[in-house]
């Protein structure tokens, strides 16, 4: 039985973001966000459609939701200090428009700047997908779409890049540092004495379980070469914005685990056939890299350590690598 900290959702790591969890953030997405990041240890929280209320002249796009009345001036209305991105929201241009507001007004929306606040407010950003599978036939926008449009619209007005506090979710390293953080826990819980060497995971897509698994093993691998040889500097991909945040996982995470295998299954997004390449880096160096503006897609990143048919046969794998078959 999976107990709940077993279970990792895209915006899970936030919980080890406490340098924000007392700041005043604006929350973005659908569902239960302000709950959502409540539960993640977040105590000032304004939701988009909160904002809108106490701002009723910023969202003009829809003209049916235009105040037919000039409203009174917006008084009392918290400073804010910064935005997380859960997903996709429902109306793109009033989630676009009051970000891109809150950004070039430092916070205060209702307030006349001189000069275009650089670098802007703190954005944490969860789930980079472009897009996914539904039931159509084609596949379907998402978060990382919304986060395309957002990083544009931020440029072509700023004439800057927008900059990300932290990017969560595969195949960020910081989703793997998190998980990697919670199985050292659930291994203090169980009472083992001997340390993790070795990380195994599971995936069906090349591009996000595979790529995210491989950055991770990278990662590590530079790490212990920076233990080994002081002054060394990470390797580029390593050293990408999401990861120079330690997130308060070095006291909690010793560097003792050296590598994460990638094992691919045969059960979802990838489906091994006997007419393709066998190295999945043949299939992918032609394709259009979907992945985020932050990562440089390298194509050995997709080639998985192993192939096998489904998570039972991964799992045994990982039992006979570790000798416990």
């Amino acid at each position: 039985q999976v107990s709940p900290e077993q279970v990792i959702l895209s915006h899970s790591p936030l919980r080890l973001f406490s340098q924000f969890h007392q700041k005043c953030m604006l929350v973005a997405g659908q569902g239960p966000v302000e709950e959502n990041a409540h539960n993640l240890g977040f105590k000032h929280v304004v939701t988009i459609e909160a904002l809108r209320k106490a701002y009723p002249l910023l969202d003009m796009v829809d003209q049916s939701r235009r105040p037919k009345e000039l409203p009174p001036p917006t008084t009392g209305f918290p400073t804010i200090e910064g935005v997380i991105l859960f997903g996709e929201p429902v109306r793109w241009e009033t989630s676009l428009q009051l970000i891109t507001d809150v950004l070039l007004s430092n916070g205060n929306p209702g307030a006349e700047l001189q000069d275009i606040p650089y670098p802007h407010l703190p954005v944490l950003a969860c789930n980079m997908d472009l897009l996914w599978m539904a039931e159509a036939k084609m596949p379907r926008f998402g978060h990382g779409t919304f986060l395309l449009c957002l990083e544009n619209i931020y440029k072509k007005v700023t004439g800057r890049e927008l900059k990300y506090e932290a990017l969560i979710g595969k195949p960020s390293t910081v989703t793997y540092r998190y998980a990697e953080y919670l199985i050292k826990q659930q291994a203090e819980k169980q009472g083992w004495k001997s340390p993790i060497r070795r990380l195994y995971a599971v995936g069906d897509n090349p591009m996000s379980d595979i790529y995210g698994a491989n950055l991770y093993n990278t990662y590590l691998k530079s790490a212990h070469q920076n233990q080994a040889q002081a002054g060394v500097k990470r390797s580029p991909q390593a050293a990408s914005p999401q990861t120079e945040d330690d997130l308060h996982l070095r006291k909690d995470c010793n560097n003792s685990v050296e590598s994460c295998e990638s094992i691919l299954v045969c059960t979802g997004v990838y489906r091994h056939n006997a007419d393709v390449p066998s190295k999945t880096e043949e299939c992918t160096a032609e394709t259009v890299f979907h992945g985020h503006r932050d990562f440089c897609f390298d194509p050995s990143l997709v080639e998985a350590s192993y192939i096998v048919q489904d998570v039972n046969d991964a799992v045994q794998l990982a039992f006979k690598k570790e000798d416990w078959s």
